[in-house]
């Protein structure tokens, strides 16, 4: 993984990484992946018109979404993304697009339904990255987004006991590792207030990652267990992922957002994206694999089904 800088924020990049064979397949993390599922199947909307997956990676979560007309996956990685290609590209209700979640290349109220898993920790500014998130909703939008808890029960244990330096009651995010970040409740639901999003559920995930308890106990008993945890581990979350679903507060919302996606505009991509460059949303389609930018002059290229908004022309 290579950290990189644009627009003047530090990026992980997970370009040329083999993250879906190192970190998932065979890695002992059944358990995480079915209560993430278990969660999401709880708060996305099974149905809608158009969803967004950002930092979907190699399409890990992608199956959850086939209740809906388009699906979206974006991640900074075209390396991971053509992974995702070759596992859903032949879905015609699938869009794969690379960028940087700070110049979101969304139109405004472009989305019915955003989710985002395992991207929070590697933001180094969280309030920008949600102020994207914010404006690419409409009034009937919903985003549900994950983080990494600070104030989980082993960090809580290990300050205790005098084996870690950081408080975890302390309000300001860590960064123990270069671009990995643990998060408080308290300050993350500062952030949302901030950019104008209203959070409606909070529940709390992964009560028993500990090595011991998944390699004496199967994936789908913890799952179990887990269920019966995680709204009331929502209220004051000490498990090390929490999961919120939030919407646009109308007052956040400029008039232009007040309109939800419809069936006939949906294969229209000009109305799907805008520029990140200039952050106009005059894009025309010169080919099917091809976004001109008339205001700036910049084109976006889709190579191997992935439209390119990380290197434009």
């Amino acid at each position: 993984m290579n950290s990189q800088v644009k627009p003047d924020i530090p990026v992980i990049d997970y370009e040329g990484s083999n993250y879906q064979t190192d970190f998932w397949v065979g890695k002992g993390r059944d358990y995480e992946d079915q209560a993430e599922r278990m969660v999401l199947d709880r708060l996305v909307p099974q149905k809608g018109t158009r969803v967004a997956e950002i930092g979907a990676g190699f399409g890990r979560l992608a199956d959850l979404y086939l209740g809906y007309e388009q699906i979206i996956l974006f991640d900074y990685s075209r390396t991971l993304l053509q992974e995702a290609v070759e596992r859903w590209g032949a879905d015609p209700r699938f869009i794969f697009a690379a960028g940087n979640i700070y110049q979101l290349p969304f139109a405004d109220a472009a989305l019915d339904t955003l989710v985002m898993v395992r991207v929070m920790h590697h933001l180094a500014n969280v309030e920008t990255a949600l102020a994207q998130i914010r404006r690419v909703l409409h009034a009937e939008s919903c985003a549900i987004l994950e983080y990494a808890n600070k104030r989980n029960l082993k960090s809580l244990l290990r300050w205790y006991v005098g084996r870690q330096s950081w408080s975890p009651n302390s309000f300001d995010p860590v960064e123990f590792v270069e671009l990995n970040f643990d998060f408080h409740p308290r300050w993350m639901d500062e952030c949302f207030q901030k950019v104008g999003l209203h959070k409606e559920e909070q529940l709390a995930v992964s009560h028993f990652r500990m090595p011991l308890l998944k390699k004496t106990i199967s994936p789908h008993l913890l799952v179990q267990f887990e269920q019966i945890l995680v709204k009331p581990g929502g209220i004051f979350p000490l498990a090390p992922s929490v999961f919120v679903k939030v919407h646009a507060q109308q007052e956040a919302l400029p008039n232009a957002q007040d309109n939800r996606v419809n069936s006939h505009s949906i294969n229209d991509l000009t109305q799907l994206f805008r520029c990140p460059q200039c952050e106009t949303e005059s894009l025309t389609q010169e080919s099917d694999s091809c976004l001109h930018c008339k205001n700036c002059h910049t084109r976006y290229l889709r190579k191997n089904k992935i439209w390119d908004f990380k290197n434009p022309q």
